[in-house]
């Protein structure tokens, strides 16, 4: 349930309504907006009956009380009154109009590798870098991460560049180290319904990118973010990063139409990432374009110094060398969509 304040609503007259809403025992989320305030009514059914039994629509500082139907609450629409939200990573800001390229390689190798990688994405334009230390793998046999090693490595790329880093949480036991280096923490497709996990990011407050699932409704990618929203942290990016379908001509199906469906279901920021979707070098850039033109607010893309020698997949990285002109046409199809690429964080 939504209570919709009027314009003139002050701060004292917002926390009757919260402390209304939570003695229910219903949780309040309170959203602020250009002109007006929100409060999010969040429980279970016999939660929002109690809501719905105060009788708010009285008093003379609330404007409408709205029934949200969807299980996503915190995630829909509606709890924002129709505007997408911004999110600000460390001084770069993505959501509305500014669009966010985030790139970096698949997996931290070596000094050499991730600093040649993270200067080349930085002087083309990437506003974060990204980067594995901690890598899920289909075959156990294949290189899982650097781990600890790889976070060190990413904390002086960070250093050097100034980049915010993006790096893939898989297990709550490593939440700690990770989180005092990551900047974002990326949630991958095996573990977008990792519900324990995504609660423990959910406290955390760290910012976090959920990725779709290889076979996930897009409802389904919704309710995993109110695992991490309803922990009160809201600053959650939502991934489109290719589904499985029938066909077997390239490695996933990289579902486009899931950007515009998302934004009309949810206020959060939608990304796309082609290198995974596509797994050749090739059809990342096209796949790239379509993403920024049918509006993504970014594009989480991988790049690497040497990617012919690359330790995992190295057919989908883009050459360093080629990624200034990459994200220049990058920047150009996001225009279409109105939106600018946001600019890098000065280095403190």
């Amino acid at each position: 349930m939504m209570i919709v304040l009027t314009e003139s609503a002050t701060p004292e007259q917002v926390a009757e309504v919260v402390a209304l809403v939570e003695g229910t025992g219903a949780q309040a989320h309170v959203s602020t907006g250009e002109t007006l305030t929100l409060v999010g009514a969040i429980g279970d059914s016999e939660h929002d009956g109690r809501v719905a039994g105060l009788g708010l629509e009285q008093l003379e500082f609330v404007d409408r009380v709205v029934p949200i139907a969807k299980q996503y609450k915190l995630s829909s629409r509606q709890i924002k009154g129709g505007e997408d939200s911004i999110l600000d990573i460390s001084g770069t800001l993505i959501g509305q109009n500014h669009f966010s390229l985030i790139a970096g390689p698949c997996t931290v190798e070596s000094r050499d590798q991730l600093l040649s990688s993270a200067r080349a994405v930085r002087d083309g334009g990437a506003s974060m870098l990204r980067g594995g230390a901690y890598k899920p793998r289909t075959s156990p046999y294949s290189f899982q991460g650097l781990g600890q090693e790889g976070l060190d490595l990413l904390a002086e790329a960070k250093a050097e560049t100034g980049l915010p880093i993006v790096t893939e949480l898989m297990d709550a036991r490593d939440l700690e180290p990770v989180l005092e280096v990551a900047d974002v923490i990326q949630i991958g497709a095996r573990n977008m319904q990792n519900y324990p996990l995504l609660t423990e990011i959910g406290k955390s407050g760290r910012p976090v990118i959920i990725k779709r699932g290889l076979s996930a409704t897009l409802e389904e990618l919704l309710m995993a973010a109110e695992y991490v929203l309803k922990e009160g942290n809201e600053s959650v990016i939502l991934c489109e990063r290719g589904i499985r379908t029938f066909e077997t001509a390239y490695r996933f199906t990289l579902d486009l139409m899931a950007v515009p469906v998302l934004k009309e279901m949810t206020h959060l920021p939608v990304i796309v990432d082609p290198s995974h979707a596509a797994g050749r070098r090739d059809l990342v850039e096209p796949l790239s374009l379509a993403a920024a033109a049918v509006g993504a607010d970014g594009i989480i893309v991988e790049v690497h110094s040497d990617p012919q020698n690359a330790v995992c997949d190295g057919p989908q990285q883009i050459e360093a060398t080629d990624f200034a002109a990459y994200a220049q046409k990058v920047a150009a199809a996001a225009a279409l969509a109105g939106k600018a690429l946001a600019a890098r964080p000065q280095k403190v």
